[in-house]
């Protein structure tokens, strides 16, 4: 599939179909400045028919609602709206002509020979579309005018088609029709482009074309939100955690969730043929849930984007429905009623899902269209109820966090899990307001409100075998004030990540000996802030297997490093050994792909482990450290750790580091003292500027002596200034050993003398006497260290709680000859760094 091409055909189109939107909002006085006359039969004197005043009216309805009281903001909504429904519609069409599926089975955008052209407008005398004026048809062709016939024809292909695919072609979005763009098949144009540069085989051999055009839409906009630094808002969300997951990735999830479900009920099934990913249980697993037929299964993707996810398990579906007898063609709607639940917050890529799903049925049922079966796809939206809506003694006046919920359910979308009282207190209110409804003209607006928010929770209650999704990804540091508050209130042990809140909620979503797979930042599996939720994770449920994908997983997002997991976790407790391929050392995607598969079928190979999560304890912190060696383990549970030997100290920040640091060449000698053993003899000094360790490049042993700070009389300017933060002040100017919080590969550590304040970002140990300084700087630089390093602190950050928690070998017998060792290796360091002119110590080239 041509990725280029299809990314910048989204980009282009749609930057010209929102150009195209803008000129008939200004040519119907939509766009127009002040407040527009929404009964005028007239706008610059272009006459307005009835159905043409009706939906102008309808639209400047719909851009004030968009606009909540901003009216250049519901301008741009509404712009955007109008622009990504045609879009939609055009690419549904085009997907549809190709593969012969549309009722008329004549291509819109081309002709039969492939060429860009209408076959619609050529035969359009003969053209069979349902609601066609055969007269209206007559006049168009007899006045020769091929773009007006061709709107013509357009808008009646979508009219037909929404009674197929409400979803895509709505009838009652009919007032959009007012904003389709002039001349779409004009040459140059989004429809010339959708033909020639998407070669036909991309739009009939992958129907996840449908998700990466979604991707690719959005793509600028996404780009914009990350450069802004703005908070996610409800309208940026779904555009900012778009991700469209690659084949391979959901085909392992699947697999090892619904797949394993179908296997462990069916060990002689043919299935396991199909199933590339799949990974066998070992002969002890989990106990699971028994099923009679494929129709007792049901899975959930609570964030199904463009429906990537839901395509592939409706294969696998499809696959065991057929295993059991059932007609090809009845088996697309037992999928669509019995078996398959998607959620979005979205609506763009709930149209997009709900085509694909349409898609997949029509493949195997040439009469999918005319049977009124529609995907189960649910966009979960805000309803807004007031206080002053509902009766004194409405129940849900109790629940006033879940109205607050309801009216944000753009934002927090599927996170939302109604308790047992919350649901009876909707249900009930709903009831009550129902019995007034029908007498009381106030009260039936505030009953259609709570019929909604009924139906959502209800959505939001239920419980699914499976539940496989690649979660939106966003730290907390992007989330609206709103959905910050919400989230540390609901999710308070995952609260750091939009994806992690999602694997809680996978699990509510699951029923108990369920399964949840999803495609997540490998940060839980590590970082101190999600131990609590590692921790009830080995505890109450079960890791079945994970594909550790490391970085680049995703080669639609370029350059940027997301660390990636795909999880299936067993929603229950069981006492096995879980599956675990390591793939963070493998670069792209493919070859990522490639090596999964060599994993399982050969699990000799080198990066595939078996492991009970259990042995994750012995680890300080529970890291899920699948990958460490019995005596890995064996040494932190036998040994002491670094922080038994050594205090470990974060250092100060100045607040203004450009007012009171210099490079040492920046200040004069006379000034500067590197002798000073603590905060008295540099006070005595009287001198103005001392070493200052603030991390710096990777130097072993020894290095980095470049800054100097403002300290004198005891930092009394620094501390005048009033931003500074003076940590771990009885270490200063003590000998130390330092390392660069930040780095992009190991951790490099390095012996500082006597006479030094130390950063925030040169961290610091000081060891105490029953532990040379020679001796535990020796260790910190070996590999076995960096092996430990590699899960205790495996993000870019080495932490002093990850170099504490470092278990320490017993040296007896060998600590003269180590500390002889390391102070070699300083010597050398110390040589080699001399040898720099930016060293303070540098006399002469070494060549010279």
């Amino acid at each position: 599939m041509n990725d280029s091409a299809i990314k910048t055909f989204c980009v282009q189109a749609r930057e010209k179909l929102e150009q195209g939107v803008e000129l008939r909002m200004r040519k119907y006085g939509i766009a127009a400045e002040g407040v527009p006359n929404a009964a005028a039969d007239a706008v610059d004197a272009l006459p307005l028919s009835p159905v043409e005043r009706e939906q102008r009216a309808e639209l400047l309805q719909l851009q004030t609602k968009l606009g909540e009281g901003d009216a250049a903001h519901g301008n741009a909504r509404l712009k955007e709206r109008a622009a990504y429904t045609w879009f939609n519609r055009m690419v549904a069409i085009r997907f549809m002509e190709l593969r012969d599926f549309l009722p008329s089975r004549v291509r819109m955008f081309s002709r039969p020979d492939g060429s860009f052209g209408s076959q619609a407008v050529d035969e359009a005398l003969d053209l069979e579309i349902e609601g066609l004026n055969a007269a209206r048809v007559l006049q168009l062709k007899q006045a020769s005018d091929d773009e007006a016939l061709f709107r013509y024809l357009f808008l009646a292909q979508c009219q037909e088609l929404a009674s197929c695919i409400p979803n895509v072609f709505e009838s009652v979005d009919s007032a959009l029709e007012l904003l389709l763009p002039d001349r779409l098949m004009a040459r140059d144009g989004v429809a010339q482009a959708m033909v020639e540069d998407i070669p036909e085989e991309d739009w009939l051999t992958h129907v996840e074309i449908l998700g990466w055009m979604y991707q690719y839409y959005n793509s600028q906009a996404k780009d914009d939100f990350f450069k802004s630094k703005a908070k996610a808002t409800a309208d940026t969300l779904p555009v900012a955690t778009q991700l469209f997951t690659p084949e391979w990735i959901v085909r392992y999830m699947v697999e090892n969730s619904l797949g394993r479900l179908w296997m462990l009920n069916n060990p002689q099934s043919g299935l396991r043929e199909r199933m590339e990913y799949y990974i066998e249980p070992d002969a002890e697993h989990e106990d699971f849930i028994l099923i009679n037929g494929p129709e007792e299964i049901t899975l959930c993707d609570p964030a199904c984007g463009s429906g990537h996810i839901l395509v592939y398990a409706f294969d696998l579906l499809f696959a065991m429905y057929e295993e059991r007898g059932y007609r090809e063609r009845e088996i697309p709607q037992l999928i669509l009623q019995n078996n398959l639940t998607g959620l979005e917050i979205d609506p763009r890529a709930a149209q997009i899902a709900s085509l694909a799903l349409a898609m997949c049925a029509r493949e195997h049922d040439r009469r999918f269209f005319g049977r009124g079966v529609q995907a189960n796809i649910n966009v979960v939206a805000p309803v807004h109820i007031d206080a002053e809506e509902l009766p004194a003694t409405a129940p849900l006046l109790d629940q006033p966090q879940l109205m607050d919920a309801l009216a944000h359910l753009d934002e927090i979308g599927s996170l939302l899990n109604p308790t047992e009282a919350e649901l009876a207190a909707v249900g009930a209110t709903a009831e009550q307001l129902a019995q007034v409804a029908a007498s009381d003209m106030f009260a039936a607006s505030a009953a259609e409100k709570l019929q909604q928010a009924k139906a959502t929770c209800e959505l939001l209650a239920k419980r699914y075998t499976c539940v496989v999704a690649n979660p939106p990804y966003m730290g907390s540091g992007s989330f609206s004030p709103f959905m910050s508050k919400w989230v540390k209130k609901n999710y308070p042990d995952v609260k750091s990540d939009l994806c992690t809140c999602f694997i809680e909620r996978g699990f509510a979503l699951a029923i108990n000996c369920g399964y949840a797979a999803m495609v997540t930042m490998q940060s839980w599996m590590f970082l101190g802030s999600f131990e609590k939720m590692r921790a009830a994770l080995i505890d109450n449920k079960t890791i079945v297997s994970m594909a550790h994908l490391g970085p680049r997983a995703f080669d639609a997002i370029g350059g940027e490093v997301v660390n990636v997991t795909a999880d299936v976790i067993y929603n229950g407790h069981a006492c096995l050994n879980g599956a675990y391929v390591r793939l963070v050392d493998t670069n792209g995607s493919e070859a990522k792909r490639q090596k999964l598969l060599e994993a399982i079928k050969n699990p000799d190979c080198g990066w595939f482990y078996r492991r009970d999560a259990e042995t994750f304890k012995q680890i300080p912190g529970t890291p899920i450290a699948y990958w460490a060696s019995e005596m890995t383990y064996k040494a932190f549970s036998s040994n002491e750790k670094i922080r038994e030997h050594a205090w470990g100290c974060n250092g100060m920040t100045t607040g203004e580091n450009d007012r009171f640091l210099r490079l040492w060449f920046e200040v004069g000698n006379s000034s500067t003292d590197y002798c000073s053993s603590s905060a008295s003899d540099a006070k005595q000094s009287g001198a103005t500027w001392f070493p200052y360790n603030k991390g710096g490049d990777f130097r072993k042993w020894y290095g980095n002596e470049e800054w100097v700070i403002d300290w004198k009389d005891d930092g009394k300017r620094a501390r005048d200034y009033g931003h500074l933060v003076p940590r771990s002040q009885k270490y200063m100017f003590l000998p130390e050993i330092t390392w660069s919080k930040i780095s992009s590969g190991h951790a490099a550590f390095r012996h500082k003398d006597k006479g030094h304040l130390f950063d925030v970002a040169g961290l610091c140990l000081f060891p105490n006497e029953e532990y040379t300084s020679l001796s535990l700087l020796a260790f910190c630089n070996s590999s076995v260290a960096q092996s430990f390093l590699s899960f205790l602190c495996p993000t870019l950050n080495f932490e002093v709680g990850g170099v504490c928690s470092m278990p320490l070998v017993d040296l007896d017998g060998v600590r003269d000859e180590v500390d002889c060792l390391a102070s070699d290796c300083i010597s050398e360091s110390l040589s080699d760094y001399s040898s720099f002119e930016t060293s303070c110590d540098f006399k002469r080239h070494p060549l010279a």
